[in-house]
């Protein structure tokens, strides 16, 4: 009979830990999803530019930000992804060396990765000629491109440097950054995009100087606090730490990162390049003018509603990692159930959004008659899509945060491609239902996604993941199994890659 009770009470979390743990994901995730909102508002404030210049540079704005996203901002942020795990379970292990050298590592593969990306830039008006495109639109969308290329550099920094904060929980920094950088953005865009009368190219160089001053404010933040201070989230003080000597070799760590990268990187693009194929795909269209401006909008649409997702997930991601790493696995199980809860209830927000408010949401856009008729007809399948999305894009964050990036690959590769992309093409061009048909494509490939995705949470065995995550960070220091309330411990903290440990046997006195 005991022994029944202590299971119960190992399996159920109590109340206190459920609202102990929905603190500390508010606390990571309420600065990203505010610094999310704060970008978005960035991405907003150029679209809306562009439909102030004209429905011809709406549309070649679409096309351009769809091409820049699939071929390279989605690339960088995939391959960036990848030092997640790495970060948060090498944090909750107090292994600071391999922190700071996956961050520059990471920063040194996206460099890399961006010469190609500025050759495809460069290319993509004989690239778009070539798939028939609108000479006109693709005109346009050129100049984008070209101009936008110093945002692959600024990318580069931007992505590996908030993954190393984030994983750190160090959150708030992020979001103060992003908004001054956010307000400094509104007066430059209008000064190139209507004083200097540049149209789309300012448009371009007010995108990458906003992220050259995220950047500029996020270095100054790491030079005056470069220390960390102790999370209480990662580090469990009522339990000995041991010390180990295990190290990993220079080529084994390289290797782990790249493997990482890329399937994250698989992962991410699957994903993302839906929603631009789908813009590419709009190109084809009947009336392509109307379903590339409409395209556009429903990508905002989705950029907007991701912002929640996005931190579900970037807070799963963390606190899953850094309690695997600290070997918690019950811990990292009540994270990642409380993560997905918030997620079912943050996409009825999305669902009631897009179907109350379509009309003046459109009219945020545009004022063309056709473009707003097409976008209220669209907008209450990508609501009905969030419900899907929101524990879909959550329930990866867990499988990162876990080190199981191929797994969410995987399931990206068939849900939108095998079952998406079929249903979108058919129902789009065969039975001629133009837009409305590949958005319903896309409901296809989030149910299918989402189904996927929880099904590998619910069978997970966190014991294995906890045992994976010590052989994968190679920590420095582990939680022991007993419990011995006679040792006094003191963690002293320097730098970042420097912890000095001292466990003090006091067995006469009790504190």
């Amino acid at each position: 009979m005991m022994l029944a009770e202590e299971k119960s009470q190992q399996a159920y979390p109590t109340l206190a830990e459920v609202m102990e743990e929905l603190k500390r994901v508010g606390d990571i995730g309420f600065p990203i999803a505010a610094m999310s909102l704060v970008s978005y508002l960035k991405n907003m404030i150029l679209v809306v530019c562009m439909g102030k210049l004209g429905s011809l540079e709406l549309a070649a704005g679409s096309l351009a930000i769809g091409f820049t996203n699939i071929t390279g901002y989605s690339v960088l942020s995939g391959l960036a992804a990848g030092m997640e795990p790495l970060c948060a379970q090498a944090f909750g292990s107090r292994n600071f060396s391999l922190l700071s050298l996956t961050l520059h590592r990471t920063i040194l593969i996206l460099l890399l990765a961006s010469l190609p990306i500025s050759l495809l830039w460069i290319k993509l008006e004989p690239l778009m000629l070539c798939l028939h495109q609108n000479p006109d639109i693709t005109s346009v969308a050129s100049l984008y491109c070209r101009y936008a290329l110093p945002d692959l550099i600024a990318n580069s920094f931007l992505h590996p440097l908030r993954i190393y904060l984030r994983s750190k929980g160090t959150t708030w920094p992020l979001l103060w950054c992003t908004s001054l950088a956010t307000l400094l953005h509104i007066p430059v865009v209008i000064f190139f995009t209507f004083k200097l009368q540049l149209g789309v190219p300012g448009i371009a160089i007010s995108s990458f100087v906003a992220n050259f001053n995220t950047l500029f404010f996020l270095l100054l933040y790491t030079y005056f606090y470069p220390r960390v201070t102790t999370s209480k989230d990662t580090l469990t003080l009522s339990t000995p730490l041991v010390m180990t000597n295990r190290r990993r070799s220079l080529g084994s760590e390289w290797g782990m990162l790249i493997r990482f990268s890329i399937q994250s990187c698989v992962g991410v693009c699957l994903e993302w390049w839906w929603y631009e194929l789908m813009t590419i795909l709009a190109g084809y269209l009947k009336n392509p003018r109307v379903a590339l401006a409409t395209s556009g909008i429903i990508i905002q649409t989705t950029s907007l509603m991701y912002t929640l997702p996005n931190a579900l997930s970037a807070s799963s991601s963390t606190r899953v990692g850094n309690e695997l790493g600290a070997g918690s696995p019950k811990k990292a199980r009540l994270s990642s159930t409380v993560a997905l809860g918030l997620a079912v209830v943050s996409s009825m927000v999305g669902l009631v959004g897009t179907t109350v408010g379509k009309e003046k949401w459109g009219r945020v856009f545009s004022s063309d008659r056709e473009v707003l008729e097409l976008t209220m007809a669209v907008l209450p399948i990508i609501g009905v899509c969030e419900i899907g999305n929101c524990p879909q894009t959550t329930g990866c964050g867990i499988l990162r945060g876990s080190a199981r990036t191929g797994i969410g690959a995987g399931i990206n590769l068939y849900a939108f491609y095998l079952v998406g992309a079929p249903v979108g093409i058919a129902l789009g061009f065969i039975w001629e239902l133009g837009l409305v048909g590949l958005c319903y494509g896309l409901l296809a490939a989030q149910i299918a996604c989402v189904v996927s995705i929880l099904l590998v949470v619910y069978y997970t065995d966190w014991e294995r993941e906890s045992l994976r995550a010590k052989s994968l960070v190679g920590e420095n220091y582990y939680h022991a199994d007993h419990d011995d309330e006679d040792e006094q411990r003191t963690v002293v903290k320097c730098e970042e890659s420097v912890v000095v440990t001292m466990i003090q046997e006091n067995h006469t006195n009790k504190l």
